[in-house]
């Protein structure tokens, strides 16, 4: 397959914040080999579906998405398909379509511009977990907004009977100290003033410092939070397993860390959370609760739900909408349990009726989305810093994010990355209104 030099590409991520960050990477890199990015993909001489597998049928809808690729004339740009279903689809991609050129996992992608190359000639495939050297392969980073994304750990052991992700990302593995405090200075140098830290168990990051000593994410933030110019720490996704004393003392502590946490829980039933391998019980979950909210009162809080999960009765679903209204949720994801292959789950008896799983998961995102509005509602009227990312749908509306994660709406000159002050006043579901404390402050820091 013999194509002219590629000179554009276009990449569509789907899935995690994960997900957003290794696209931006992933441009990067073909940047940094002369490529260009392009707004679609069919002005585009590659292009990369760099894939999610959590969600229902995640294959067949990508195996859709490329067959839209064709052009009128039957031709195709390269394709690549990267993320999680390259990593379980391996070369059997090949066999399904032969329309993709390249098949790239998550911990390979390093590899793109030689793997490019090859599948000029034919075919390739590339689904090696070498973590760190992906890390060590790719450019600075150059793609920097207001609000920047840093890998700070990678895959998961704690084999979750519904969860594919150890098998598609590997092993849990905490990227270096060093090179996580020299890439957060150097987003900070090209104008991040917020960094989020990820992971997909982000809390169950270890390391060494400087000095040699032993330190969890706890003391990451710590000395994050003395990087001159970052005025925001955020993290995703936690593990109740991994929530220390120390990372919940730092939420009272540093005022530089956000007061936001999304900490999954699944379900509020310790029947089903012993079926999901879930190592926490309903009454641990909740003790991690309350304690976040004893040392920082304001905090918002945001999970994760599965309903339908097989064997879930009744009463297991009730424990888990008692679960909600004990805690309170200014945010949430919920989703209907779906069987993934060769997850333990998928094999397990009592699979739950479609229709009942839908039922459920509708009076469960009923119960979440009046939290989510209430929340709204109760912070009208307090004061918070916003810092601005992007411009609203109208010309003279700009949007930024207040401190618990919610969307603010603002009607005034301001520029992306500054940080205003507002009062928050009208609420709704997705979104709040914010007013100006003084109108001097427009000026960008």
């Amino acid at each position: 397959m013999n194509r002219p030099s590629l000179k554009h590409f276009y990449i569509k991520s789907f899935g995690c914040q994960m997900n957003s960050y290794d696209g931006e990477r992933m441009s990067e890199l073909l940047e940094s080999q002369g490529m260009k990015a392009v707004e679609e993909a069919a002005t585009a001489d590659l292009v990369v579906l760099n894939t999610c597998h959590i969600r229902e049928k995640a294959a067949e809808k990508v195996y859709s998405e490329i067959g839209r690729l064709r052009r009128p004339d039957g031709s195709s740009p390269m394709i690549a398909l990267a993320g999680c279903v390259a990593q379980a689809e391996g070369a059997e991609v090949l066999a399904r379509t032969k329309m993709v050129d390249i098949v790239v996992g998550p911990q390979a992608y390093h590899h793109l511009p030689e793997l490019i190359e090859k599948a000029a000639s034919g075919k390739v495939v590339d689904i090696d977990m070498p973590l760190e050297s992906k890390f060590d392969a790719l450019p600075e980073r150059r793609q920097v907004g207001a609000s920047a994304f840093l890998t700070v750990q990678e895959g998961c052991d704690k084999f979750c009977t519904y969860c594919v992700v150890p098998y598609t990302r590997g092993a849990e593995v905490s990227r270096p100290w060093s090179r996580i405090v020299k890439e957060a200075h150097a987003l900070v140098d090209k104008g991040a003033r917020e960094i989020t830290l990820l992971g997909q168990n982000v809390n169950a990051w270890t390391g060494e410092d400087e000095a040699g000593r032993s330190q969890g994410l706890d003391g990451l933030i710590r000395a994050l939070a003395k990087i001159d110019g970052l005025e925001r720490i955020r993290y995703t996704t936690s593990h109740p397993n991994d929530m220390t004393e120390g990372l919940i003392e730092a939420h009272g502590e540093i005022d530089k860390l956000m007061p936001f946490l999304h900490l999954p829980v699944q379900s509020g039933s310790n029947r089903i959370l012993k079926a999901m391998n879930r190592a926490h019980t309903a009454e641990s979950y909740l003790t991690l609760m309350n304690r976040l909210k004893e040392v920082r009162p304001d905090i918002a809080l945001s999970g994760d739900f599965i309903v339908g999960f097989p064997g879930e009765s009744e009463e297991d679903f009730q424990a888990t909408l008692d679960l909600i209204s004990e805690v309170g949720y200014s945010l949430a994801f919920s989703f209907a349990y779906s069987p993934r292959p060769g997850t333990p789950a998928a094999d397990m008896d009592n699979q739950i009726d479609p229709e009942i799983s839908r039922e459920r998961l509708q009076r469960l995102q009923a119960l979440l989305n009046q939290q989510q509005f209430d929340f709204n509602q109760q912070t009208i009227g307090r004061k918070a810093t916003v810092l601005i990312e992007r411009k609203g749908k109208k010309a003279d509306q700009m949007i930024g994010k207040s401190p618990w994660l919610q969307s603010v709406i603002i009607e005034a000159p301001v520029a992306i990355g500054d940080l205003v002050e507002v009062t928050l006043t009208d609420a709704g579901p997705n979104s709040v209104k914010g007013q100006f404390l003084d109108q001097k402050q427009f000026a960008t820091a």
